[in-house]
């Protein structure tokens, strides 16, 4: 049976970040995927990171994951650290403030913001769960 758009079915958002396609330098790149943007309304529930090439830096950078606001997906880190710094996949618990989940504001893609230096390899892939 076909899923509604407005129906409150689990879906799916997948994006990656790849430095060899993506670059390192400072600034919020948005994931790239096939799933488009989180549509407004969207309650993200969790996820899961999946770090398919280990990230280096030469200047300390950091790095954060946003849906909605800085910081609520993964709080911004020094990438030669976890979650970045070994392959694998972890479990994503949005930043939540006292709140059971992330509601996207308007439709927009999920993000890498990039931070103090230069990231100089490194690869991810993102699945958020949302309705």
């Amino acid at each position: 049976m076909p899923v509604s758009p407005g129906s409150r079915a689990l879906k799916t958002f997948r994006g990656e970040y790849d430095f060899a396609v993506d670059g390192g330098a400072i600034g919020t790149i948005p994931l790239r995927g096939d799933s488009g943007a989180l549509p407004v309304g969207s309650l993200i529930l969790g996820g899961v990171l999946e770090i398919l090439t280990a990230f280096t830096t030469g200047s300390a950078a950091t790095a954060a994951l946003t849906a909605e606001a800085a910081n609520d997906i993964q709080t911004a880190t020094v990438v030669s650290g976890a979650p970045y710094s070994t392959t694998g996949q972890k479990s994503i618990t949005p930043a939540f403030t006292g709140a059971t989940s992330i509601k996207a504001t308007v439709d927009r893609s999920p993000s890498i913001v990039i931070a103090t230096g230069t990231i100089t390899a490194g690869k991810l892939r993102l699945t958020l769960f949302y309705v």
